[in-house]
């Protein structure tokens, strides 16, 4: 760990007050050491990380950490602070601070020592000992394991590995990881656990939750095997040992990978922090789940718990959850080709005008000295893939509920739904129904020899069969009949109507800036556009001049009013302008996160005064991305510009007002949670 601390990384006397002036603070080191190159860059993406979720640890540990392009090479700074920082712990502010550099491209023997570290601070005496150093030298000493703890015997940081910890508390061979306590009697069959951990990193999180299982499992007389699906490395368990296991635990951010591999065995799935602040509540949750007989059925990744024989759902979540999960499985694999397809389309409209898309085929009719050649080749390469949009989202849709033996159903009921004329509402349905029917063959018990064709053969093969059926003889004829009243009410949207529509949809983009229900606005926006009509370019056009407000008024806000952000803030502001000119609506999100309650009401009310206005003017859009680079395309433009000006102005008036409130600006308060982000708007 030589190469990645040093005494000048270290900050015995961290003055900072919050998180975000707490990593500038160590980031600067890292600056001055050469470690870093650019320090805004770097602490863009140290938010970002923090975004996704509060690295706070009980304890009184605050462990900031990314990946950036803008690292030289794997670094370390520590700091500890005497009045505590907040970084979103549960059992309050953090006093040791780690902030964790990684290049993006790092080798794995870098983050192995990094992860290192990270299960070093699951460890009592190490972080007492870092509280009572005096100098820094010592400190980074301490830190890289090269001397002892003045407060007692502190382990020095293991050799880089990528297997994770084992923990046993049985004499009988298996391997231990550390003495056996005293008060656990030899067991002849321990009981036997196999445990995933990972976060949206990889560098942290995951390691700490994997030191943390394995502590508790020795302590409780579990033998325990680990699969850290980290940066370190990703070494598969042994199928023995999963075979042998009684029961598993998913401690885990990001999906898990292979998880069919434990299928039929009780599971615990959890989030990575309850891995490392909760562990033997998982353990014990674990040998509960196997003493009543409840096991998993994950053969091809969709989950159905059986008790006793009796079939349940397969997520303990609420059916709701899983239905927002589902469909948004669906967009967000939707969204790449709306976003190639569409600007396609909409650079061919700028080249060639809008009688471009009845061109000739360029296969047979290409001239590659006329624009109008190279406009009729764009609009045609952009219509392929926007033919792909409907049966992308059914596929995915099905995928996110049965994984990949759906993907075939689904891209068949999606492919119907265009045939018919089910549109965009026929492909939700036949993504939903593709997923189902998956789901309930996958629930049938089979004879072992069929197991192997079942995902790749038998369940395609009957899916969409069943699906096909559906879509052409049951189903598909209604939901065509009710796009037609859809597509016939858009078209007829006028006055008031229309109005109200712009409102809703304005609310919708700026409610969360990138989650659920500002996916759902661009989704039914951008499911308009594959069978364009007047009503269908005017919500296209309302949802992106909505989707717009939150990044420039908060820019807006920073800039006239400057004293009530933090520093950070002011930062945040100036990209905020680039973002919202580009229709990127997470550009708010920071602001967002760190003051809720006055941010996210300020700017829906600014998103749907430009809906509205974007309505009311008659405005269009025939592109689904590009912000203020595809204007020229937009019907009524000067009005269009006007509306996104008047409802930036009302967010960032109201934004002002709240905030002048007596609020404390120079320490904004962490939020719990952050909408998710999208490509999309």
């Amino acid at each position: 760990m030589s190469e990645l601390i040093t005494a000048a990384l270290v900050d015995l006397d961290l003055s900072a007050e919050t998180k975000q002036d707490a990593a500038r603070s160590l980031a600067e080191r890292m600056v001055a050491e050469g470690r870093v190159t650019d320090l805004d860059g770097f602490l863009a993406d140290v938010a970002a990380r923090e975004a996704q979720m509060p690295t706070g640890l009980d304890g009184g540990i605050g462990i900031p950490h990314c990946r950036s392009e803008h690292v030289t090479a794997p670094t370390l700074a520590f700091g500890r602070s005497g009045s505590g920082i907040d970084f979103g712990a549960a059992d309050g502010p953090a006093d040791l601070v780690f902030l964790i550099a990684a290049p993006a491209g790092a080798d794995d023997d870098h983050l192995t020592i990094l992860s290192a570290l990270a299960r070093r601070l699951m460890d009592p005496e190490f972080t007492e000992a870092l509280r009572a150093e005096r100098a820094p030298g010592a400190a980074a000493s301490l830190i890289r394991g090269e001397e002892a703890a003045p407060a007692g015997s502190v382990p020095k940081a293991p050799a880089p590995e990528a297997s994770a910890p084992q923990a046993s508390a049985a004499d009988d061979g298996t391997p231990v990881d550390g003495p056996v306590p005293d008060s656990v009697a030899p067991a002849t069959e321990p009981f036997r656990i196999v445990a995933v951990t990972s976060c949206p990193t990889g560098i942290a999180h995951t390691y700490m939750a994997a030191e943390s299982l394995a502590a508790a499992a020795r302590a409780g007389g579990v033998v325990l095997d680990v699969e850290t699906q980290g940066s370190a490395g990703f070494e598969r368990l042994d199928p023995a040992l999963i075979a042998a296991a009684d029961a598993v635990i998913w401690a885990h951010d990001v999906e898990v990978r292979e998880k069919a591999r434990f299928d039929g065995k009780p599971i615990v799935d959890t989030g990575v922090k309850a891995g490392i602040n909760r562990p033997a509540e998982l353990i014990a949750e674990a040998r509960q789940k196997a003493e009543r007989g409840e096991t998993t059925v994950l053969a091809t990744g969709a989950a159905a718990h059986r008790d006793g024989g009796a079939t349940t759902g397969g997520d303990h979540a609420h059916f709701g959850v899983r239905l927002r999960t589902y469909l948004m499985s669906g967009v967000s694999y939707m969204v790449p080709f709306v976003a190639a397809g569409g600007l396609l389309i909409a650079l061919s409209f700028a080249i060639g005008g809008y009688e471009i898309a009845g061109a000739k085929s360029v296969a047979d009719h290409f001239v590659w000295g006329e624009s109008a050649s190279w406009a009729a080749l764009l609009n045609q390469i952009g219509t392929a893939a926007f033919a792909f949009l409907v049966p992308v989202l059914a596929g995915y849709i099905a995928y996110g509920m049965a994984d990949r033996p759906a993907l075939v159903p689904g891209f068949v009921g999606g492919a119907i739904a265009l045939t018919i004329n089910a549109g965009f509402l026929g492909g939700l349905v036949a993504g939903l129904l593709a997923g189902a029917v998956v789901m309930a063959i996958q629930r049938v018990k089979v004879h072992p020899t069929l197991r192997g064709i079942m995902p790749v053969l038998v369940i395609p093969l009957i899916a969409s069969a069943v699906v096909g059926f559906l879509m052409f003889i049951v189903v598909g004829k209604p939901i065509a009949s009710l796009q037609r009243a859809l597509t016939d009410g858009l078209n007829g949207l006028s006055g008031s109507n229309a109005i109200i529509l712009g409102i809703v949809l304005g609310l919708m983009m700026c409610f969360d800036m990138g989650g659920p229900l500002n996916k759902v606005a661009y989704a039914f926006a951008v499911g308009g556009l594959a069978d364009p009509t007047p009503g269908s370019l005017k919500v296209m056009a309302a949802v992106m001049a909505a989707g717009m407000v939150p990044p420039l008024a908060m820019a807006l806000a920073t800039t006239v009013r400057s004293r009530l952000f933090s520093r950070t803030e002011r930062e945040n502001g100036r990209a905020a302008w680039v973002l919202g000119a580009s229709f990127i609506s997470e550009g708010a999100i920071p602001f967002a996160a760190a003051d809720p309650l006055r941010v996210i009401p300020s700017v829906m009310a600014g998103g749907a005064v430009t809906g509205a206005l974007s309505m009311a003017f008659d405005c269009t859009l025939r592109a689904p991305h590009g912000g203020i680079f595809v204007v020229p395309l937009i019907g009524n433009p000067f009005l269009y510009l006007l509306a996104i000006a008047a409802g930036t102005t009302v967010a960032t008036t109201l934004v002002v007002l709240l905030k002048s409130m007596g609020r404390n600006t120079e320490a904004p308060a962490p939020a719990a949670e952050t909408p998710e982000i999208s490509v999309a708007a």
